[in-house]
């Protein structure tokens, strides 16, 4: 047999072996006296938490934490576990505002090292009185840091409600039948027949800063020095009942003791019923007075009813800046939008209490114009991606306002976020900006018109510069040919075309004067009654003046009398300007003309059968400075630019109509007010006055 010795590999290996499972026995025996010890303590923790249910159930209490890393209000389950968290301005909702101010100055004092605990009394924030609740909460310290600093308050909510309305009928039936009930909840005070103070409970000890009973009791206090029944007489006295604000600081003299009871400069309101009670011949036995402390009670309605008072007129500011919110949406045609990319919809309202209307995303991009679709498409699918980024765009829609206009929308919003610093909603405004819009138009249209108006009145200068220096030279040309040699007979020549030309230029110049007035609108025009059968032949004649003999005039006048209102002297610049023209280059034929009133116009007509108007002037007719086919001015070049400008600014219209090589034919339509009419009722060769101008 080989012997194994101690320094051999197997020997190390056996040794290794057997510490492993010396160590598997220790963590398995260690593993179960730990299930043990924790099931035991579990089982500990549940008979806890129940007897913790028992007393919160029993007491109707509650158990709530304050944290002040966190400053959230913790509420406990009954077994002890985190039910619900609240905010400080939620917890507050629990609450009478007044009496959460109280509890949050101890839990300050608290923190600060200023109170170790305190008890206060506290009332649920509840409109109605049957759902008001009461409550005495116990504050004090639940845990500390390793250097003394309070980490959280521990805080136990009694509900008193019941013990609270036990009082208050107790306190009815004491004003209704002067009856005094033993009760701890009050203060109880026996008197002797003698006004001799026998008993005192412990509540009327602390009512009246009574050190102990036993103190008040061996110095055989007075019922006619206490200052609250001071004028008592109880000889006399009846069932009496109480209620009475005492400054103790007017009772100064040592009888009152309110030097020796701490009661100096106190003010308190209390509330007591005096019962007398007496044997069956009526003597006095003793005096039993039940009564409480109300200055606690009192002030917190006074604080209440402030509060109430506050709270209304605040409600009532609310109200107001609510409507005068929705009254400026309504009248500056504003509407708040919100739109919720988890819902895809549109909200719209001129009111900040409701949605008026909502819409989905393809009612808002059918709303929009065609051309302004694939706009409202992207803006909605950036904010479906959540863009931080405000939006702003304007949109044509295809809605129309009273007065058939597509109305234009400028929307405005910005993104909301949560909590989390994530988009939420996006909420903004929307304006009406139809009006802008059609304004913006108009202004470039305008702008364009201006621009338009300047380059003709630069190309009027050059032409009238060019046209005034025509006769300028045939005047200056022929006064120079005096100064040379020339022979004395043509001066006469050389005089009539230095007339004609200055009298051309002095016409043209006054034209030019004339049009220009009428472009910046400053020609006034006056309407007067006159019986134009009367003026109308005489213009005529004065726009033929010049007219060559072997021209016919006729004036056709169908009327005898005809009282119109209108303004003479520019209806009567128009046909001598027209009648001119259409004589100017008329060698032979006839001009005649014509008027008739018609349902509130005026009608001239105008007809000569000189050699017309090519069509490719017709549209230049009322251009200036135009000349014809020869490349000559008609007249100034002006007189149709003038008096279409009259005619328009009298509110009429004027047509012409011309064929080349047979005639001309004008109408003009002036609006007036016939005050006379009397026709002509011969026949109508009759009618017509021919003037042949020899």
């Amino acid at each position: 047999m080989i012997e194994m010795s101690l320094w051999s590999p197997n020997y190390y290996v056996l040794a290794v072996v057997a510490m492993l499972l010396v160590v598997i026995l220790v963590v398995v025996s260690y593993n179960r006296f730990y299930m043990k010890r924790a099931n035991e303590a579990n089982a500990r923790k549940k008979e806890q938490n129940a007897h913790l249910a028992l007393v919160l159930q029993a007491g109707r209490l509650r158990i709530w934490k304050y944290y002040l890393a966190t400053r959230q209000y913790h509420f406990l389950s009954e077994e002890g576990s985190m039910e619900q968290r609240y905010n400080p301005i939620d917890f507050a909702q629990f609450f009478d505002r007044d009496d959460f101010e109280k509890l949050r100055a101890i839990i300050f004092d608290i923190c600060e090292g200023k109170k170790s605990g305190a008890v206060l009394t506290m009332v649920s924030n509840a409109k109605d009185e049957a759902y008001l609740r009461h409550y005495e909460v116990s504050v004090s310290v639940d845990q500390r840091d390793s250097k003394g600093r309070v980490l959280s308050i521990f805080g136990i909510q009694h509900d008193v409600t019941e013990e609270y309305r036990r009082l208050e009928a107790v306190n009815q039936l004491l004003l209704r039948y002067h009856t005094v009930f033993s009760t701890s909840l009050i203060d109880m005070v026996y008197y002797d027949s003698n006004g001799v103070l026998r008993d005192i409970n412990e509540r009327a000890c602390q009512s009246f800063g009574v050190p102990n009973r036993e103190f008040v009791l061996n110095n055989e206090f007075l019922l006619k020095n206490n200052p609250i029944f001071a004028d008592v007489d109880i000889e006399t006295m009846s069932n009496t009942h109480t209620s009475s604000l005492v400054d103790f600081g007017n009772y100064q003299d040592p009888i009152y003791h309110t030097e020796t009871l701490g009661l100096t400069g106190k003010k308190m309101f209390y509330d007591s019923t005096i019962n007398p009670i007496r044997d069956a011949n009526g003597k006095l036995e003793g005096v039993y007075m039940a009564g409480r402390d109300v200055t606690e009670m009192v002030e917190s309605y006074h604080r209440q009813k402030a509060g109430a008072e506050n709270l209304r007129k605040i409600n009532e500011d609310i109200r107001r800046y609510i409507s005068n919110i929705n009254y400026a949406l309504r009248i500056s045609d504003i509407r708040m939008v919100n739109y919720y990319p988890k819902s895809f919809t549109l909200e719209m309202s001129d009111n900040i209490s409701q949605s008026q209307m909502k819409l989905s995303q393809l009612r808002c991009i059918r709303l929009a114009t065609p051309r302004f679709r694939r706009t409202v498409s992207s803006v909605l699918n950036r904010m479906d991606h959540l863009s931080p980024y405000n939006i702003q765009v304007n949109i044509e829609t295809e809605i129309r306002d009273k007065k058939g206009r597509q109305i234009w929308l400028l929307f405005n919003l910005v993104p909301m976020l949560d909590a989390n610093g994530k988009v939420e909603r996006y909420f903004g405004m929307c304006r009406n900006m139809t009006d802008m819009v059609e304004t913006e138009n108009r202004l470039a249209v305008e702008t364009k018109k201006a621009q338009e108006t300047e380059l003709l009145k630069q190309s009027f200068l050059a032409n009238m510069s060019y046209e005034i220096r025509t006769p300028l030279n045939n005047v200056v040309g022929f006064a120079e040919l005096f100064n040379t040699p020339h022979d004395e007979a043509d001066e006469p020549a050389f005089v009539e075309q230095i007339k004609i030309n200055s009298n051309n230029m002095l016409t043209l110049v006054n034209d030019v004067m004339l049009l220009s007035s009428l472009d910046a609108n400053m020609v006034e025009y006056h309407k007067n009654d006159i019986d134009f059968a009367k003026t109308f032949a005489a213009h005529c004649q004065m726009g033929w003046s010049d007219a060559l003999p072997q021209v016919k005039t006729i004036v056709d006048n169908p009327y005898d009398s005809l009282v119109i209102n209108i303004d003479e002297e520019h209806v009567g610049k128009v046909i001598e300007k027209l009648c001119w023209l259409s004589a100017l280059t008329l060698k032979e034929g006839f001009v005649k003309a014509r008027y008739e009133y018609r349902r509130g116009e005026l009608l001239i007509t105008l007809e000569d059968t000189g050699d017309g108007i090519p069509e490719e002037g017709m549209a230049h007719l009322f251009d200036r400075f135009v000349h014809n086919v020869d490349n000559h001015l008609l007249g100034t070049g002006l007189d149709l630019p003038i008096v279409q400008a009259m005619v328009n600014q009298m509110g009429g219209t004027i047509e012409i109509e011309s064929t080349l090589h047979k005639g001309t034919t004008a109408w003009v339509s002036i609006p007036c007010e016939a005050k006379n009419i009397e026709r002509r009722h011969e026949e109508i060769t009759a009618n017509t006055t021919e003037n042949i101008l020899l």
